[in-house]
């Protein structure tokens, strides 16, 4: 299993942080590789991915979630994931925000690749395009509800 852990400090206040990551249909426009995300209902995610020219479609569920703390989420087929975005007030007007998550790279690239730091590099990228997304344009929307479903045997989030 390859593990990423990044973090990054916004400033913004901790709601405005976390309101944007509520709105999962923007990852596009500061995630690398992520070509759009499609929510079906408050705990479903469709995505699809461009990455190293290798397409791939799967889906995720939220398995926890707590306006201004807390997003974890799993992978529901194909390749397996998990992970947790947590969000933490540092100030008034500052908080940061921190993505641990673990997955299990299955082609010869993407092991390669996780060996090497690259989705490491790509998560603290894809951190500091959202630092210049949330400070230029604030919240763009905002889901504020809780869900609370316990994650599966074994996970560490």
């Amino acid at each position: 299993m390859a593990t990423v852990h990044e973090t990054i400090d916004v400033a913004v206040p901790v709601s405005t942080a976390y309101n944007q990551w509520t709105q999962f249909e923007t990852f596009p426009e500061f995630m690398g590789g992520v070509e759009s995300v499609v929510q079906q209902d408050d705990t479903h995610l469709h995505w699809t991915t461009k990455v190293a020219g290798q397409k791939r479609e799967f889906d995720t569920v939220i398995t926890e979630q707590h306006p201004d703390e807390r997003i974890a989420w799993k992978s529901l087929e194909g390749v397996e994931l998990a992970g947790v975005v947590t969000f933490d007030r540092l100030s008034d007007m500052e908080s940061r925000v921190s993505v641990d998550f673990q997955w299990d790279p299955d082609t010869a690239a993407e092991k390669i690749g996780a060996a090497f730091g690259a989705d490491s590099a790509q998560v603290k990228s894809d951190l500091r395009k959202f630092k210049e997304f949330v400070e230029s344009h604030g919240a763009t929307g905002a889901w504020r509800g809780e869900i609370d479903t316990p994650p599966p045997t074994g996970s560490t989030f």
